[in-house]
């Protein structure tokens, strides 16, 4: 047995602090795999880096809305279909994954989303029978690929968990992994120039990363870093 680990940045496309949070991290740091937001006039330069930098997979992100906590409850910042609707969630979502073939000239490698909203009741059922159909892997519903989004600096109620994305930290993630796939999702990005709750804490994501000591520590502990690319679902 061995272990392989594919570091995967949410949101690639949503903002040029983004795009090169994550390309940075990808050049410099252990991202290996990126979620595509087609939505985003952004997503544009991101799917040109993509197609010229083949060590990056892209997959795609799912973008249902984003809710932020506010007054002690979750509220929308936006929304693009009701989650009540199952129609229109089919709907944007083939839309969403036809710009994906459009922008990228290619399936994506994997699919998951934004706040992992796929996981959603209504949601759910509409996305196993699209990554099915495309025959690509979803986020906490491929077999051989186990989730882990311990890698946030954020707690359930939106406030600061500085710790949550720290050197030692990840270090410590990345020593909790026996033999097996994971997949270790990420949020890097540069810059304010999104809105979101989720901010300041992108850019210190990108210096963990990036720092050496995490590179030796997956070095020690053995890991081979790889994409969702040639990922087979047995």
């Amino acid at each position: 047995m061995s272990k392989k680990l594919i570091v995967n940045a949410d949101d690639f496309g949503q903002s040029d602090g983004i795009n090169k949070g994550i390309i940075l991290a990808h050049e410099k740091g252990i991202v290996t795999s990126a979620s595509l937001m087609v939505r985003y006039p952004r997503a544009i330069d991101a799917a040109r880096y993509a197609t010229d930098n083949p060590s990056l997979g892209i997959g795609l992100h799912i973008d249902l809305g984003e809710w932020i906590f506010k007054n002690d409850q979750w509220e929308a910042l936006y929304e693009v279909v009701s989650l009540d609707d199952y129609e229109d969630i089919k709907v944007e979502i083939e839309k969403q994954l036809e710009t994906f073939y459009k922008i990228m000239n290619k399936a994506p490698t994997h699919i998951d989303s934004h706040q992992h909203v796929h996981l959603k009741q209504r949601v759910l059922p509409i996305v196993i029978e699209i990554a099915q159909s495309a025959n690509v892997h979803l986020r906490n519903y491929s077999p051989n690929v186990k989730y882990c989004g311990k890698f946030y600096g954020q707690l359930d109620d939106g406030s600061p968990f500085h710790y949550g994305t720290s050197i030692k930290r990840l270090q410590e993630i990345i020593l909790e992994f026996d033999d097996g796939l994971y997949e270790l999702s990420c949020h890097p990005g540069v810059g304010d120039d999104v809105k979101s709750m989720y901010v300041l804490e992108r850019e210190r994501e990108v210096n963990t990363l990036c720092d050496l000591a995490i590179k030796e520590c997956i070095t020690r502990a053995d890991i081979e870093l790889c994409s969702f690319d040639g990922i087979g679902f047995s």
